[in-house]
Order: C-alpha cells, then structure tokens, then sequence
C-alpha cells in the first residue's frame, strides 16, 4: 500500500462504514525517537496478527492524554504496522505506598476511539451561515491564517489589545502545546490581551480558602491518610472525577481501619467504593449542617479550646480582631446570642434535612476521634454560597484542632504537589488586566462598565476595562458556550456580531462551541504531538506526552498553526525561541532536571513515560506554623488562623461576605422565594463517562454511563414518572430533555444530571442532549464572582 494511498485516505471524506473498517486496520505512522516511518500493511489481518510479509513487530509507547482530566494517566500506545492498535496503563510495578500505579480509567481506555474517530474535523473552514448554525466551508491553511491574522490587527488598532481575548478551559491541558499558554504568548509579545484568573472548578475555594489560612494550600500529602482515623469525604469525588492518587490512598487508609464518611447529596460512586457511611443533604445548605456541628462541639466542651487560644483570631469576643464591635465572633454566632437564634441541631435539621440525632452523632464523632481529616472536593463550593462552605469546613478543621497534624486535614482548597514540572518560560502580558473567568459574557456585553467590583484585576482605583471584548479565541474548549452557564443566553450574545467581531476555535470535533466559529482550525490530538503533562494535584508525577502518529487530515496543535501566525506577526523567532515541540519538551524536562537532580532524563522519560516523586517523609500543611508559631506564623494577616476574617469585615457587606462563615440562603436554594414554581433542586457532578465535555460523542462511553437525570422515587411518583422515560427539565432559562434513572441514590427534592452532555437543541430551542447549562444561571458567586452551577431550580414532568 503506497503513502500517496494514506494520503488520499486523510484527506478524503469517507463513509463512516469504510473510515471504520480502516481505523481498525491500517497506516497511522508511528513516530518513535524523532524519526517518522511509514509501515504500510497488505490487510487488515497483517496489522491484527502481525503476519504477512508487511507485518513489522509492535512497538509500546508510553504517552498521556492531555485532556483537562485530574488524572493524567500513563497511556501506553500499541503501535503496530504504523496503526495504534490498542491501549494498555501502568503495570510495571505492583502499586506501593511511595509508588502506587497511575493506570487509565474507561475514558483513558478509549483514547484509541478519539484519535481514529471519523467525525473529527479534517482541514480548516470558514463560517458561510449564521454564528451558531454550523454551516462552514473548507479553506486552505493560508486563508485561515490571512484570515485570523487580518481580523487580529483590525481589532487591536480599532478597539485596543484589552478587547482580546482567549476563552477559560481547554480539553488540552499539557504544559507545552495547550492554546491558552500559546495564545497568552503571543498576545503578550504583541501588545497584551484581557487575561482571566480563577477557574470554573475551584473559584470560591481558591479564593475564600487564603481568608482563614492565608494561603490555599491546605492540605497534607495523601500518604498521611495512613494515620487518619475517621476520613470525611465532604463532596468529593476522586472515583469518577480522578483526582491523581486520591482513591489508591483512600483505600489504603481504609484497609489500615480508617473510617470513610460521604456528605453528597448523591450516593456517588466513591460513596459506594469506600464509605462506611453516607449522610445525604441538599445542597447549598452545607453550612447549616457545619454550623450545628460546631454548636454540638462547642456546647458539649468538644472544641481545642488550648489551639483555639493559641492559634486562631476570632473564635470568641476575646480573641476579636482590634476595631470589631463585640458580638461579631464565631461563639456569639454559633450561640445565637446576637440574632437569637442558636444553631441547634434541629434548628439545621429543617434547613438540610439532616436529623438532629445524626448531626449529634457526626459532630461527636468528628470532635472525638484524633486525628480526623476533613477532604472537601470542588462541587460543594460551586454554589451561590460557595465561599462560605469552603470557610466552613476550616473552622470545623481548626476547632477540632485537626491542623497542621499527622492524620488531620486543614480542609479548604486542599493539595497541592509539592514537586512538579517546569513550566516554560513566561511572557508577560503588559496590560496586566484580568477578569474572572466566570464573566466573560459579561465583559463582551458590558465590559467597559466593568471595575474592582466585578472582581477586574490591574485597574487603578476608580478605573474600568478599556474594551469590551470583541475579538475570541476559543482554543480546544467547549466554555464558549457548552460549559458556560445559561446556554441560551450565551448563545444570543455571541450571535450578536455587534459584540464580538471575530471569533477562532481549534478543535477535533464539532462541538457545540465549533458552530460559534467564523475560523474553524482542524485540531490534532495528544497522540499527534509532544508535550509533559501533570495531574491536578493529589497525585506526584510527571509524564512525557509522546508523539505516536502523523497528524491525521490537515491538522495542526496549536502551537504549531499559532507559529504560522507569529510568523504573520513579525514575531515567530520570539514566540518559538527557535524551538519545535519536542524541543520545548526537552527543555522542561532539563529545566525541571536541573531544580532536582532525580528526575529523569529525557531518554529515561522516553522509554519509561512516567516520573514518580518520592519523599523521606509525608508533608502536614501548616506543621511549622503550629510546632514553632513564633518564628512560623500562618501568612494571613494577623500571623495566625482567621477564624474571623478582618478583610472581609472591611468589604461592608456583611450579608453577602460575613467575616465568620455563616449559613446563607441562597434565591435558588430549598427556601428560596420561587421553590413554589420551580420545587426541585438541580445540581451537575463530574461523570465517570466524560472529562468535562470531552468524550460525550465517543460510543464506549455512551456505554459506561449513558445520560440520565437521577430522580428520587418520592418526586417520580409524585409526577407520574417511571423509570427510563424522557422527561422535560425547565426553569425560566430553558428547557432540557433527559431520560431519567429513578434511584434512591439522591436525596428527595433533588435531581442531578451529570455535566458535559453536548448541546443538542432542536428546532424548538429544547436542548435533546442534556445539557445542564441550558438551566444553569449566570449570577456570580459574591466575593469570587464565582460559578454557582449546581444553584438551580427547577421543574420536572414527564415528556
């Protein structure tokens, strides 16, 4: 078979019947060292059995995907006769507490299916019908980068650099080739853009977090879960999302006799793997329970009065930060003895469902068994309150004296990797301005109202932005409108060419935010290309991302098309250093190399894949600051624990951002004014079947967990629902439709449908699919200006 043949092939539309009989068969060239080669096959037989005159031996190469997943597993790329033939994970070593495995997932098993997937986009297109329809048609590579190019000079000299900018989230989260690191680049070397802060998983607790310990890494390395005697898991999740080697540890704390305890309104996968208890609540209303908790700790003698007194601001009136009126502590709130209304257990009971007896018997467990470690994951803080949920479980930590121990868990953001890659190097962007990542829409439609109280960064006092944004890069992310609250809001302002002018996406399939295009780039995926990849945090390693094949059609990573335009830009030998990809991989794992001498080589990285960190011993956040508090204080700004947050108190909004974590309803919450139209809570979670978005159209997955709502049998018979019927999910933003799963895995007065589904309306405007952001709003959380997805109401009936 000729190379002109496999040429013909990538380059041609097949039907789906025949591109499938290929990709199970046949030529994606396999590169190996830096050398291409071509080992064309006869037949499909050939390439499956490895005989015939063609047949050339397997080669292994370890890779890793790079999607936005907190796992960033080993991959290992069968490579036979120029075709990935199939994917296996780490199995080099039977799992160790230093070393434990870091195997692929399902989603990390179907990597093969994206990569030979016949929908993928296969050379560059512009937009012919309205924004939004997804009607395009196929340019060259040079009028796209003309294109692009000439659109991104007439917006800066018209509008300002301000007015440019790259679209939060990416499904390519490598430290080398992702395009929000490329696109910040290059803007950065041409005049600057609006730059972003926060993230849609972590906003509120990476912002509220510093307010107690004044800083966001809170957390103890997961190898000291060994000693922790009682493990509270308060909404998080590592078995479905993966949070690097969160589960592994879980488990082995677990076997060693640690106790596990889920707080989720769902009885979740991690619930049904590792828990020995599951207390169900409903969301948004965390800091009832949390605040009956401390009321049964506090009134019962359970607290670390001696920690308190030493190490915390805040938690009495004699222990009030100077210049606060009396009555302000966390007791006087706890006691109710300002607003007269103590947080009794039954007073949360009505609130969270939770029954007065469990709250006692949780508070007393927590408060008694040393030490215990309190892990909260991300869902819980991605609600209207979410700040206060995160400075919640804190106080719980600190009261407990569960900080800066062998076994306990400060709480808050959580962990972070102490040792990780090197990051290429910087260019900084000389505007300096960002915004939260949650408001873009808003600095499209009102972005030159928009100043510090709309949480902008880098404005002088009484300054606002000097653009709205008018021109988008949306740079293998489906945030441009799948991921993005209010979906048919969304979709109204980008179809508006009055407000953005110009819109870039690069991507390998058609996603919902593809059909946003006016320049439609034809993406690669991680099997195409170099980079170095690291997990989220909880788990310590680094893996070299191999290229194993060609790019496939006429696509390019972004690095590599963002050169073509440096290169229109007059600054190609800036953005590139005269480096390729493999270079720059090179280069960081040299860089990271030279800061620790035990890391790899880049030929031992190549041959093995993965780089394990090992340490002499565990790491307990804050243990220097408790063991030798004069000479370590905690970097907040009274040198110890704010319990009471001084500057919080000095934002004067009390209600909204109260300087002690309070319970706060929220309008989309069980009391909220418009329970009575709208009676259900909604909330999203992370699903085993999908990364974000990534792999809603791949067909294995559909398999693992095809989308459905998950329903309490209580709400279905109240409205007639069976079991597997499609029903209609509305509120005043929209409407979805979903089969549902009737399962008493969810609370009463709750539904959840896992987030990432693919925007699918029909001609109606009701989205098929699933899509929980068609319900979700786009008010700001207070003090982050954070995502409150899972804030819903909503109603359900049978479709």
């Amino acid at each position: 078979m000729s190379e002109k043949f496999f040429q013909d092939i990538i380059e041609k539309t097949m039907p789906r019947r025949s591109f499938l009989k290929w990709a199970g068969a046949v030529t994606a060239p396999a590169l190996v060292g830096g050398a291409i080669s071509y080992p064309f096959i006869k037949n499909a037989d050939a390439a499956e059995n490895g005989t015939g005159a063609a047949s050339t031996p397997e080669l292994v190469i370890p890779t890793c995907g790079t999607t936005n997943c907190g796992g960033r597993c080993l991959v290992k790329a069968h490579v036979k006769n120029g075709l990935v033939t199939r994917i296996s994970t780490d199995d080099e070593k039977p799992d160790s507490l230093e070393r434990p495995q870091i195997r692929a997932c399902v989603r990390g098993r179907g990597y093969r299916k994206m990569l030979y997937n016949p929908d993928r986009l296969k050379y560059p297109m512009k937009r012919v019908g309205k924004r939004g329809e997804g009607k395009f048609e196929r340019i060259s590579w040079d009028e796209a980068i003309e294109t692009i190019y000439k659109e991104t000079m007439r917006i800066t000299e018209k509008y300002g650099p301000a007015s440019r900018y790259s679209v939060y989230g990416s499904g390519n989260w490598g430290g080398i080739c992702s395009g929000r690191m490329m696109f910040n680049r290059l803007m950065g070397l041409t005049g600057g853009y609006l730059g972003y802060h926060n993230t849609y998983s972590t906003a509120q607790t990476s912002t509220a977090t510093p307010y107690t310990f004044g800083t966001g890494k809170t957390g103890n390395s997961l190898d000291t879960l060994q000693h922790s005697k009682l493990i509270i898991l308060w909404g998080f999740n590592p078995t479905e999302t993966i949070f690097g080697t969160a589960s592994f540890y879980l488990r082995k704390a677990k076997e060693n006799g640690a106790k596990i305890i889920v707080v989720d309104p769902r009885y979740s996968d991690t619930a049904i793997s590792l828990a020995d208890e599951w207390i169900p609540l409903l969301p948004t209303t965390d800091n009832a329970l949390m605040d009956a908790m401390m009321y049964v700790i506090i009134t019962e003698n359970l607290h670390d009065k001696k920690f308190l007194d030493q190490y915390c601001v805040g938690f009495d009136e004699q222990h009030l930060p100077e210049g606060v009126p009396a009555g302000e502590s966390l007791l006087t709130y706890i006691l109710g003895e300002k607003d007269g209304v103590p947080k009794t257990p039954e007073w949360a009971e009505k609130i969270c469902k939770v029954p007065a007896n469990k709250i006692r018997q949780f508070a007393r467990e927590y408060a008694m068994t040393k030490p215990a470690a309190l892990i909260q994951g991300w869902g819980p803080q991605r609600h209207a309150n979410g700040e206060q949920i995160v400075r919640g479980s804190t106080v719980l930590a600190t009261i407990t004296g569960n900080v800066g121990n062998l076994g306990g868990w400060a709480s808050g953001a959580g962990y972070y990797n102490r040792k990780t890659a090197a990051p290429m190097p910087a260019v900084k962007n000389p505007l300096g301005l960002s915004i939260p990542c949650f408001l873009y829409t808003d600095a499209v439609v009102r972005g030159k109202e928009m100043g510090a109280k709309d949480g902008v960064k880098g404005l002088k006092d009484g300054e606002k932005l000097p653009s709205n944004i008018k021109l988008l890069y949306n740079l293998a992310g489906n945030a441009l409108i799948n991921q993005h609250s209010d979906i048919n809001k969304t979709a109204k302002i980008l179809q508006d060419e009055s407000l953005v002018e110009f819109i870039v996406v690069s991507d390998i399939f058609m996603t919902p935010s593809a059909k946003f295009a006016d320049i439609l780039l034809p993406s690669n995926t991680f099997f195409e290309r170099w980079d170095v990849a690291t997990p989220w945090g909880y788990g310590d390693y680094v893996i070299l991302s191999q290229k194993v094949s060609k790019n496939l059609y006429e696509s390019k990573s972004d690095y590599e098309w963002l050169t073509l335009l440096a290169q229109k830009m007059g600054v190609e030998q800036k953005f590139t250093e005269g480096k390729t990809e493999l270079d720059w991989a090179k280069y960081v794992i040299e860089e990271t190399k030279k800061e620790n001498p035990e890391f790899a080589t880049f030929e031992e990285m190549q041959k093995n894949g993965i780089f394990k960190w090992s340490y002499d011993k565990p790491y307990i956040a804050f243990e220097k600051e408790i063991k030798d508090p004069a000479n370590h204080p905690f970097p907040t700004p009274s040198g110890k624990i704010e319990i009471f947050s001084k500057d919080l108190w000095d934002m004067n909004d009390h209600e909204q951002i109260p300087a002690i974590p309070k319970f706060i309803a929220v309008e989309e919450g069980p009391l909220g004014a418009n329970k009575e139209k709208y009676p259900l809570q909604l909330i999203g979670w992370h699903y085993k079947r999908r990364c974000h978005s990534t792999h809603d159209n791949h067909p294995w997955m559909e398999e693992a967990g095809p989308q459905v709502m998950w329903m309490n049998p209580q709400d279905a018979e109240t409205r007639g629902i069976a079991n597997g019927d499609k029903v209609k999910v509305f509120n005043d933003r929209g409407t979805v439709l979903i089969p549902v799963k009737i399962t008493s895995r969810i609370v009463p007065g709750v539904v959840a449908i896992p987030q990432g589904a693919w925007y699918t309306p029909d001609s109606n405007g009701v989205d098929t699919r699933g899509c929980i952001n068609v319900l979700t709003s786009q008010k700001p959380s207070p003090l982050a200006k954070g995502n409150p997805q899972h804030t819903n109401l909503v109603q359900v009936m049978k479709g």
